[in-house]
């Protein structure tokens, strides 16, 4: 599946984060690249607070869609991943998103920066 083809499922996860203030949100189309998931998505949160909010909402929205997901890293102060299959939400803080520098990792995927 393509990213123009996962819009549908997409689309409110992304509403959301620009709702709630997310920064630097990013999608990573990894479908042909990998078989961990089709679509990575990052953002940032501006505190630990902000992060733990976003993945809140993030849930919140996928479990309105019907999306089975779990969550990974919840007491991170760099790193909260909610995996909801070919959906993979990744929430960092600034110190996290530099230090694990997906975008670099994945290079070779289509990445598109939401403004």
């Amino acid at each position: 599946m393509t990213l123009l083809q996962e819009t549908d499922s997409i689309n409110p996860v992304i509403i959301i984060l620009q709702d709630k203030q997310a920064e630097d949100i990013s999608l990573i189309d990894l479908s042909s690249e990998s078989t961990i998931a089709d679509v990575f998505i990052l953002a940032t949160g501006n505190s630990d607070v902000h992060m733990k909010s976003l993945i809140g909402y993030v849930a919140d929205t996928l479990d309105e869609m019907g999306a089975t997901y779990r969550i990974e890293g919840e007491n991170s102060p760099k790193w909260i991943l909610l995996d909801a299959g070919n959906l993979i939400i990744n929430i960092f803080s600034r110190e996290g998103r530099n230090f694990y520098r997906l975008e670099s990792i994945w290079a070779a995927a289509k990445t598109t920066r939401i403004e």
